[in-house]
């Protein structure tokens, strides 16, 4: 049984964020220290987390750890991941550990840290509609508050004038595998869940990986690190090629600079579809250590002679799958180079498939005549990261990690957060509550250098110290 909706200011808010993610927890972040700007986020789950079922052990961040929440914005917030290990008396044991990538459970652990501690962020709430009311000039957002069993305790209606949407993605599953994931018996798990189905992944005769990705060599490490030497039984396939290293040099790495992200924005829809698809190996690659790591395990296992019962193959898709009674599972391989087929027997799958943007036509049915659209219907989203809508509507709905197709691979990269949100915050506010470099990368990206760019004498920003002076 529902409860009246929950009392809400008389005035509209300046912001509604719907999902607190690692994104836009970097934006409440930033706009705490905002006085002026009146925001509230909204989360269906009863708490942070962060990719729970793959906190494996040892795993880190793909990304320095000054790409935390607010630092690469502002490195003097209170909510930076250095103040997080001096508020734990942490500080001097990570100076000396001289880690520049953090393991994952310690990323997951600052967030939370930080989500436990700003105000403003409303977990299990369940955005359910946003509209668009002409007579007010304001957004409506419907929202659920539920109970600690999920269930629908009180409904509530916010108004405010702007929405940024960080919903996030959502664990991927290829149509040939739906129906094992559906089905009892033989564990088929996501990675996104493997944590939590480890002990009985471990347990089957014969483990199969597929995804060649982080989160795929993760997963077969982990395995291969559990099971005995020479009765591995395991095997990891892949669609990708090869299994290949994740673009890291200092120039490839300046792709995830804003001066590359404004540069992408600017190109023509079909070049920028085109570059998302060649550009895989600059975010679904596989870290060079993991690679490694794998390597030396398997090394590990030949010392005393043999090889390890492990096989690997990229190159390969799945085309269909099914049970072979309640025990086992075939899957049905098609090699890509070779134009071969096989099948694979195996007693239980681990899909390190990826994962796809959250749909978000339900949740924006209501602004759906207002949302203008590409060629592909994908919606159009500008340089300051806002749906382009109807000029009607004077209020603004801005995305996190959903432009991939108009901002490039930067868009999911935690490297971004900060930027993102510091843009986010200066175009709502109409002011620079955070000054941003003009350039980012010691590469010129095309041709046509943009006007601030070109390097001239000027005096720096002043900025204003966050330090409490009274």
């Amino acid at each position: 049984m529902t409860h009246p909706p929950r009392h809400e200011p008389a005035s509209p808010r300046d912001l509604v964020g719907i999902g607190i993610g690692p994104c836009n927890l970097s934006l409440a972040a930033l706009a705490h220290p905002l006085a002026e700007l009146d925001a509230v986020f909204y989360e269906q789950r009863p708490g942070f987390d962060w990719h729970p079922g793959l906190l494996i052990e040892g795993a880190t961040i793909q990304v320095p750890y000054l790409a935390d929440l607010v630092t690469l914005a502002d490195p003097t917030s209170p909510w930076s991941f250095l103040n997080y290990l001096r508020a734990r008396e942490r500080l001097f044991p990570f100076y000396f550990a001289e880690r520049f990538h953090i393991q994952r459970a310690e990323y997951d652990a600052y967030c939370r840290w930080v989500a436990e501690a700003l105000p403003g962020l409303r977990f299990r709430h369940q955005v359910d509609a946003v509209r668009w009311n002409p007579e007010r000039d304001v957004f409506e957002v419907d929202h659920t508050q539920l109970d600690a069993e999920g269930e629908a305790e009180a409904l509530g209606r916010t108004y405010t004038r702007n929405i940024v949407l960080g919903i996030g993605t959502a664990p991927y599953v290829p149509d040939p595998l739906k129906p094992l994931v559906d089905a009892p018996g033989v564990p088929v798990v996501h990675a996104a869940d493997y944590l939590d189905h480890r002990d009985a992944v471990l347990a089957a005769g014969h483990v199969t990986v597929v995804g060649s990705g982080q989160s795929g060599a993760e997963v077969f490490l982990d395995l291969l690190r559990h099971r005995p030497a020479g009765r591995e039984k395991l095997h990891w396939i892949g669609r990708t090629e090869a299994f290949a290293p994740m673009e890291y040099s200092k120039l490839g790495l300046e792709h995830f600079t804003p001066d590359y992200t404004r540069y992408f924005h600017a190109l023509a829809e079909p070049v920028r579809d085109r570059l998302v698809a060649a550009q895989w190996q600059l975010h679904k690659g596989i870290d060079a250590g993991t690679l490694a790591a794998i390597h030396d395990e398997l090394y590990r296992r030949t010392v005393n002679g043999g090889w390890p019962d492990a096989v690997l193959t990229p190159g390969v898709r799945v085309r269909t799958a099914g049970r072979i009674a309640t025990t086992k599972i075939e899957l049905h391989l098609e090699h890509l180079q070779q134009d071969s087929r096989s099948r694979l027997t195996t007693d239980a799958v681990v899909l390190a498939t990826g994962y796809r943007d959250r749909p978000l036509d339900r949740l924006l049915a209501g602004l759906d005549p207002y949302i203008r659209r590409d060629s592909s219907e994908r919606p159009r989203i500008d340089e300051q990261f806002r749906l382009v809508l109807d000029p009607s509507v004077t209020g603004a709905v801005h995305v996190q990690n959903a432009e991939l197709h108009t901002h490039g691979v930067g868009a999911p990269d935690l490297g971004l957060a900060a930027w993102r949100s510091a843009t986010i915050l200066n175009s709502l506010t109409g002011k620079e509550p955070y000054p941003l470099p003009s350039r980012t990368a010691f590469t010129s990206f095309g041709l046509e250098e943009p006007a601030d760019r070109v390097p001239q004498a000027r005096q720096p920003k002043r900025l204003t110290p966050l330090v409490d002076e009274r």
